[in-house]
């Protein structure tokens, strides 16, 4: 399964930028966000920071760029590859490992802060698999640490069953590129297989690409049960509205 999960950001990590109108502009709110979050809960540090689903770096830079320590890991090397290749270039330290989030390779108690943000942890399939995950960050943390993860809307969106995502325009050399899903929800509303689509101006035409994963609609209810499971207490929800952050962001302290 994660293979497919790797093959996917693999395929991404060039054009992953093109999901966002201005990816710098967005890794530049983002971070303010979840550092609010991070001061409001932990102090102001600078903290040591694990990103464990860092993909091409949006959280994991703008987290570096306001101060915190941080070490970006994920499943796919180009994806981390990338990471570092951006951060050089925006004169930002970023150390990154390839890593599957379930088996993490850093000591116990390494970090201060572990974020896993953008939907990531719905890519593991299985309760198994989230627990192991959630039990690897808890190990990685420590006692007084903080656990960041966001999240899709589910509960909302288990009972709507979107079939589609708003198109996205973002600005390349050649042109406006369009990046949009379609979503196909299983019998069960549990999971949907995800069309990823991003159509690239070329010329007078257009280069469509198209990627396929899978992710679980995980509702707040069975994360912050599962986080409880995996050694963790004082779970929260963090809304848009309050946190500025794009999607719910749960935190959460080692028990």
């Amino acid at each position: 399964m994660m293979s497919s999960v790797r093959d996917f950001y693999d395929a991404l990590a060039a054009d992953y930028h093109l999901i966002f109108r201005d990816w710098d502009v967005s890794m530049a709110r983002q971070a303010k966000a979840l550092d609010g979050v991070v001061r409001a809960r932990s102090g102001a540090g600078p903290h040591q920071v694990l990103d464990c689903s860092c993909g091409i770096g949006t959280q994991a830079i703008g987290l570096a760029g306001v101060g915190h320590r941080v070490i970006g890991s994920d499943l796919s090397p180009a994806a981390v590859a990338r990471a570092a290749v951006e951060a050089a270039a925006r004169g930002v330290r970023l150390p990154v490992t390839v890593a599957d989030m379930r088996a993490l390779p850093f000591r116990a108690a390494a970090f201060e802060v572990v974020v896993c943000a953008d939907n990531s942890l719905a890519h593991l399939l299985t309760a198994d698999d989230v627990g192991t995950a959630l039990a690897g960050m808890r190990r990685v943390l420590r006692d007084d640490g903080l656990l960041m993860i966001s999240i899709r809307d589910y509960d909302g969106l288990r009972a709507e069953r979107p079939t589609s995502t708003p198109p996205q325009l973002s600005t390349t050399t050649e042109g406006r590129a369009i990046t949009f899903q379609l979503w196909h929800w299983h019998e069960d509303g549990e999971r949907y297989d995800q069309e990823f689509f991003q159509l690239l101006p070329v010329g007078d035409g257009w280069e469509v690409r198209v990627r396929h994963v899978t992710s679980w609609a995980l509702t707040r209810g069975r994360l912050s049960a599962a986080v409880a499971d995996a050694g963790f207490t004082d779970v929260s929800w963090h809304e848009p509205e309050s946190s500025g952050f794009y999607q719910p962001v749960l935190t959460a302290r080692p028990a």
